[in-house]
């Protein structure tokens, strides 16, 4: 199959509409990770993206929709969800409440629940819009791999399975949404951490969730609430060591991953030490993640060494979550 990248026309627009009212996928941006879409009402075409992902069932697709009035036929809302997608939708945040008859269980992993947000990347929704329909997308790559931020890194790994990439440039958060758990509206708790931290979380709600870190990893043959829950999961071919301080003398075979940039240039004098950030910004750390991840996975180094962040609260948290699966060995 050929894999085409297409720009962000109107024209393309209605071929994408188009393609995938006829049960084909699409690669889309986003503000968090390319996501691999389908139409979330089709549960054949559902089920296609499982096999392009070589994804388990038991890892249910999260939901993306337009509109509030679009959410509101796919879930059961209260007033505490309502609250949150007031102040957060457009934007990160994932909300799993039950789904109603128009979901089918192929996208839940047969669970009576659904993921759902309302994307704000603004490529995102205009797809959305002209297609006037949900869209169930994980992210775009093969299952348990590093996440893509940019339609290379989709290309990179799902070239050839697919018909279409969505260009929309590079991603601005670089993490996927948040994930909160609101079926029980007196019992709001974090799934999965994300660039909507339990500081805005709180402030929203006027308490923090019950559960305030994400709970233990999710084994692969049960089904799980929410995607992002396993063991081992954003991971690089080349193993990763995790480091709250990098030691000063590591293998020239191994890449040194530093949270914060470290004296000299990448590539200048020291050609193995990289790092997220100039500054030490949470931001920018998070959108870097997963790009580094990718430029090391090349088949240069025998192990990333990555310096993890200073901190497990804000973004922080987030950061480190996805670090830690990426290095867990299942």
């Amino acid at each position: 199959m050929h894999t085409r990248v297409l720009r962000n026309t109107p024209r393309n627009l209605a071929t994408l509409a188009h393609a995938l009212r006829r049960g084909q996928l699409v690669a889309v941006p986003s503000e968090t990770v390319y996501g691999l879409a389908c139409l979330a009402t089709d549960a054949a075409a559902c089920e296609q993206v499982f096999a392009a992902k070589g994804r388990p069932r038991t890892d249910p697709l999260i939901v993306h929709v337009h509109s509030m009035a679009q959410a509101r036929t796919l879930a059961v809302w209260n007033d505490t969800a309502q609250r949150l997608a007031k102040r957060f939708w457009p934007g990160p945040l994932t909300l799993v409440l039950p789904k109603t008859e128009l979901v089918p269980d192929m996208a839940t992993a047969d669970l009576p629940s659904v993921a759902i947000r309302m994307p704000a990347h603004p490529v995102f929704r205009a797809l959305l819009k002209t297609l006037n329909a949900p869209l169930a997308a994980p992210s775009a790559n093969p299952f348990g791999y590093i996440s893509p931020t940019t339609s290379e890194h989709v290309k990179k790994g799902l070239g050839g399975r697919i018909p279409y990439i969505l260009e929309g440039g590079d991603c601005e958060r670089g993490l996927e949404s948040t994930i909160l758990d609101a079926r029980t509206p007196e019992r709001i708790s974090l799934l999965r951490a994300g660039a909507i931290t339990l500081e805005n979380i709180a402030k929203c709600l006027g308490h923090a969730p019950l559960r305030t870190t994400t709970p233990p990893p999710q084994e692969k043959d049960v089904a799980a609430v929410a995607p992002g829950m396993l063991t081992k999961h954003y991971s690089p071919r080349t193993a990763i060591e995790l480091h709250e301080t990098i030691p000063a003398e590591i293998p020239p075979t191994d890449a040194a991953l530093y949270f914060q940039r470290r004296g000299e240039a990448e590539g200048k004098g020291s050609p193995n030490q990289f790092y997220l950030t100039e500054q030490g910004a949470l931001e920018h750390a998070a959108r870097n993640l997963f790009a580094r991840l990718h430029a090391l996975d090349d088949g240069t180094w025998t192990r990333i060494h990555v310096e993890m962040a200073p901190c497990d609260t804000g973004l922080g948290l987030a950061i480190n979550d996805r670090l830690r699966r990426a290095a867990s060995r299942g």
